[in-house]
């Protein structure tokens, strides 16, 4: 079992001391945290895959004077 940090317990608890309505608030808005870390993730992901795709239009002639903005 992971020792948890002081801040983990005030937390935790925080949270034991709300009504039941508010615990189900703190619950989806976690939800909606870690949903929204794991679309970055996945959106980071795609972008490093899709590099060497674009790489040829990306270096080009033609915009080469943009890579100096």
């Amino acid at each position: 079992m992971s020792v948890q940090s002081d801040s983990q317990k005030n937390l935790m608890e925080k949270i034991i001391t709300l009504p039941p309505e508010k615990v189900a608030e703190v619950e989806d808005f976690v939800d909606f945290l870690r949903l929204r870390m794991e679309d970055r993730r996945l959106t980071r992901a795609a972008m490093k895959l899709s590099e060497e795709a674009f790489q040829m239009v990306w270096d080009n002639p033609d915009d080469a004077v943009y890579d100096k903005l």
